[in-house]
């Protein structure tokens, strides 16, 4: 951080435009800062099942990965620069394989729900997807961006099998879809 904030406010943002990591102003809802502001909400929404009693494992993977939403943040907050590259794209493939090896394969859809801390897993999933969806629109006006395009869309992934082993881990089952239920 290259300065430190004394005070939160400074009204530079009341004309209707934020400020990037290089000094430029851009209207608010720039397709730049709309994808910062979808990563940042991915990464309150990870906040929030952090805010339950989860697995060490799971904590572990989940500060690491805000961790990285901070990072991609920056790059989109600084045009021209790179900080999430296929490295972090790898971890997450590996720990996604590796939550997943010890659950049952999936011959249902599952809906969101069971555990408090796997139903805010669904939620940052459902989050993140949109994130994804705002990287793909911003990537349209120019290059750059892909290995952080493709971590959100692996971390998508990842929430999905997290909530299913939190749901393990609080000792509840998967919600399935149960088709026609209410015909």
């Amino acid at each position: 951080m290259g300065k430190r904030l004394s005070k939160i406010y400074t009204r530079t943002g009341d004309d209707g435009t934020t400020g990037l990591g290089d000094g430029t102003r851009l209207a608010k809802d720039d397709l730049r800062v709309e994808a910062m502001g979808s990563v940042d909400e991915v990464n309150s929404v990870i906040g929030r099942v952090l805010a339950n009693e989860i697995p060490p494992g799971v904590r572990e993977c989940l500060e690491r990965i805000q961790h990285d939403l901070f990072e991609l943040g920056a790059e989109l907050c600084l045009p021209g620069v790179t900080k999430i590259d296929a490295s972090h794209v790898e971890r997450l493939e590996r720990e996604l394989d590796g939550f997943n090896a010890d659950l049952a394969a999936l011959k249902e859809f599952i809906l969101p729900g069971g555990s408090p801390a796997a139903a805010d897993a669904h939620v940052a999933r459902t989050v993140c997807r949109r994130a994804e969806r705002m990287l793909v629109t911003f990537g349209k006006s120019g290059p750059g961006g892909e290995a952080g395009r493709r971590y959100v869309n692996r971390l998508s992934d990842l929430l999905f099998v997290i909530a299913r082993v939190l749901n393990r881990s609080a000792g509840r089952p998967d919600v399935f879809w149960q088709q026609g239920k209410n015909r």
